[in-house]
């Protein structure tokens, strides 16, 4: 079997079933029906099941039709994973201001990973603490000039072995405006801060998950004995284009936790891939049953509705525009390039478009005739036939002769 040719898929076609009656006890209650939900949607991604666009040319006799079949907008799927975080990394490029930034990882211990596997939505409550750490720090820094950094956190769960690895990648401008709205340069925040405000800001959050519970207070104790230098914390990357950096931390945004490329072979029954550890830079082989890996790859996905990124400070919907249009100013009054004022906002690229980008061939032009094929029918699993042409052409009929029903035969 050819590596990147829907592998992911075709274990869960074959396995899904088996594997989800013999483990679905393994995954908190609250989210099993999202997993499976999630899991069905994948496998029937691509399929006439979901639904369809019918095309047909009307210049050709026997016109072969061409179903365009919907995809399943899933956050597991490869296929339109890749096409929400290209989406989401093309949308960060109008947002992300032109200043320097660096690329942040706030790390959890592994004596903590539980409480999140357990509940997801924690994981949301923590990244509002990251940018709280910022603005602890130029309040203590300066707080009479009530400057504002702008943050924008990203969740992933993963480790490149594929364990329940919580982590928050971060995004955070190397300055901030002042009550003046005068951009300041804040340099670079010490590496001990980091550490020990993240260790702060986390283990307070569990105490206020779990007032009452002694064994929790015992734990925490026992952390910030461990940890005497805070949790880790890598803020070594600064990055003068923020735009690859917005690619880089959104490229799992909405795919499996691992590539398919990774997986080696796959016979039915066992599951060989690789890694690269982040720590030696050698390659890693794993060898899994298929049920071992499924159940490493499920664990990642998350509940409907959960936020994968946040937006904190200038970043926030409250602030960003008025910051973009003061920050393009300053811009514009140091370089004198009126383009900075003048930013139009991207158009999202439709199915013709990427098909024609990627293949180089038009998908809606007749393989007869080479002209437009005309759109002649939509149906979904859900609603049915939502557009014919004959109901249209019907339509039009009634419209023009007056008449207001489709008389009975008989």
């Amino acid at each position: 079997m050819a590596k990147n040719s829907g592998v992911i898929k075709q274990m869960l076609q074959e396995h899904f079933a088996g594997f989800w009656y013999l483990n679905c006890d393994r995954f908190p209650e609250n989210y099993r029906d999202d997993i499976k939900e999630t899991v069905e949607k994948t496998m029937s991604c691509g399929s006439r099941d979901i639904g369809y666009a019918r095309y047909e040319c009307f210049g050709c006799e026997n016109s072969i039709p061409k179903f365009v079949c919907f995809t399943c907008k899933s956050r597991f799927c490869h296929r339109c994973g890749k096409k929400y975080t290209d989406d989401w990394a093309d949308k960060q490029q109008e947002m992300i201001f032109d200043v320097p930034h660096r690329h942040m990882v706030f790390t959890i211990p592994k004596e903590l990973r539980q409480l999140f596997y357990d509940d997801r939505k924690r994981l949301n409550e923590l990244s509002k603490q990251v940018a709280d750490v910022f603005q602890y720090h130029h309040d203590q820094r300066n707080k009479e000039k009530g400057l504002r950094s702008g943050v924008i956190t990203v969740i992933h769960t993963f480790g490149r072995d594929l364990n329940f690895n919580p982590h928050i990648h971060a995004l955070v401008t190397e300055g901030a405006l002042d009550n003046e709205n005068n951009w300041v340069h804040t340099g670079y925040i010490p590496y001990e801060y980091l550490r020990k405000s993240w260790q702060k800001v986390v283990l307070d959050l569990v105490k206020e998950w779990f007032p009452m519970d002694l064994k929790v207070r015992e734990l925490i104790d026992d952390l910030y004995r461990r940890y005497p230098n805070g949790f880790y914390v890598n803020a070594e990357k600064k990055m003068k284009n923020a735009k690859q950096v917005a690619k880089y931390i959104g490229r799992y945004l909405a795919r499996p936790a691992i590539a398919e490329y990774r997986i080696v072979e796959y016979d039915g029954r066992t599951v060989h891939y690789w890694y690269e550890d982040h720590r030696t830079g050698k390659r890693v082989e794993k060898k899994a049953s298929v049920y071992k890996f499924l159940f490493e790859l499920l664990q990642h996905i998350p509940p409907k509705h959960f936020r994968m990124v946040g937006r904190y400070g200038l970043y926030s919907r409250r602030s960003h525009r008025k910051a973009q249009q003061i920050l393009s100013l300053h811009e514009f009054m140091r370089t004198k390039q009126i383009t900075l004022l003048l930013q139009t906002k991207r158009k999202k690229k439709r199915y013709r478009e990427r098909m024609i980008e990627s293949f180089e061939q038009d998908p809606l032009k007749c393989p007869r005739c080479h002209q437009e094929m005309d759109l002649v029918g939509i149906w979904h699993k859900d609603y049915d036939w939502m557009f014919h042409y004959m109901e249209d052409i019907e339509k039009e009929r009634c419209k023009r002769y007056g008449i207001s029903k489709r008389q009975k035969a008989g």
